[in-house]
């Protein structure tokens, strides 16, 4: 039987970077994937922003790993030519009932390290608002000078690069079936084009993104009590048909109980975007109702009281894992919470999981080499 060091079951923008710093650490990998080609899940159906860093608890997994995934992706971008741009982006309090909130969130992104000239967030006047995007309407603003947008894909396609010049290979169309503990690890079955397939491993991750706790839950000797449940939200996006782009840099409402809102997100070509809303589900379905346009308009004359009637149009949608709760974080299992040795298990990696992935990708090695602490992020460049 075949053997290799690591096993990474999901090729999506977490997988692929954890591939490249396993790789990197000097175990031979491989990386499962079911689908034809890398990254065509959550990690391809998004808004491909780099965030700042400004929503999450203080302290936690996605706090930390946002803040520093940030610094380090830009850094990344820079040195293999991935596209990206440091656009900036308007968080905006579109009533003065908002005002409070507006201000707990300048507070709680410098709590979260972001301080100084390049990534302290400023506060802004309805009228230097405008100064800045004439379209929008608010009564005032928070500016975040270090948030942008990346190509997603070419991202991935770097990690993927960096991770199979280490010794790292990826095998699409081969699904993970289930997973046996043995004296030196795993054995693992998989599947591809309907012929079994066993491989054995010292080390298995699972970061297959929605379909993460199926998949742990067919390794032998994890008990299922200490996955967390698991919850999907589809988001749609709309476009504009016929109008010419209205910004030129992100703009974010007030985020709300369900998630950031619907926001103007801009591509690397200056197509504006708006998305994503909220909408629990319980099977993939990637179509966008057209008849979701009606709550879409409603959402973004708030803060965009110009949006002709009849110029959005439906674009794309995503589906995103969730974990609930108020300041759910990212949850990062290794042995110390399941007593599977060998096994990390990556759950509800959602926003900002793109931004946050080279720490993320850090912490996995290091609970595979039997670290347990969450701050101990590689210092680093990229």
């Amino acid at each position: 039987m075949e053997r290799v060091d690591c096993i990474v079951v999901g090729a999506g923008v977490v997988g692929l970077a954890v591939a490249r710093a396993c790789a990197a650490a000097g175990m031979e990998t491989v990386v499962l994937e079911s689908e034809a080609g890398f990254g065509t899940g959550t990690s391809s159906r998004n808004s491909e922003v780099v965030h700042a860093g400004i929503y999450y608890a203080p302290g936690s997994l996605k706090a930390g790993s946002c803040v520093q995934g940030r610094r380090r992706l830009y850094a990344y971008c820079d040195a293999r030519g991935v596209a990206h741009r440091r656009c900036g982006k308007l968080l905006v309090a579109t009533d003065a009932s908002q005002l409070p909130a507006l201000e707990a969130l300048a507070r709680r992104a410098a709590v979260n390290g972001l301080v100084g000239p390049e990534e302290a967030l400023v506060p802004l006047t309805a009228a230097q608002a405008r100064a800045l995007e004439p379209e929008v309407a608010c009564v005032a603003a928070l500016w975040s000078p270090s948030t942008g947008i990346v190509d997603s894909h070419g991202l991935m396609l770097a990690l993927l690069g960096d991770a199979e010049a280490a010794g790292a290979s990826l095998a699409c169309g081969t699904r993970f079936v289930a997973a046996r503990r043995s004296a030196h690890g795993f054995v693992v079955g998989t599947q591809a084009g309907g012929a079994p397939y066993e491989l054995a491993c010292g080390r298995l991750v699972i970061a297959a993104g929605l379909h993460a706790q199926a998949a742990a839950a067919r390794v032998e000797g994890l008990p299922v009590e200490t996955l967390p449940p698991a919850r999907w939200v589809k988001g749609s996006y709309f476009s504009l048909v016929g109008v010419r782009p209205p910004f030129s840099r992100l703009v974010y409402p007030m985020p709300n109980a369900l998630g950031l809102g619907v926001h103007a997100t801009i591509d690397l070509a200056g197509q504006v975007r708006f998305g994503p809303d909220t909408e629990p589900v319980d099977r993939l379905d990637y179509d966008v109702d057209p008849a979701r346009a009606a709550a879409f308009v409603e959402s973004v004359r708030a803060f965009w009281p110009g949006l002709p009637q009849d110029a959005l149009q439906p674009a794309y949608a995503g589906i995103r894992p969730k974990i609930d709760g108020p300041d759910a974080d990212f949850a990062v299992h290794g042995v110390e919470t399941h007593g599977v040795p060998g096994l990390v298990g990556l759950y509800g990696i959602e926003s900002p999981g793109l931004t946050a992935c080279l720490p993320l990708a850090d912490l996995v090695v290091s609970r595979l080499q039997g670290a347990a602490g969450d701050a101990g992020f590689s210092t680093r460049p990229f």
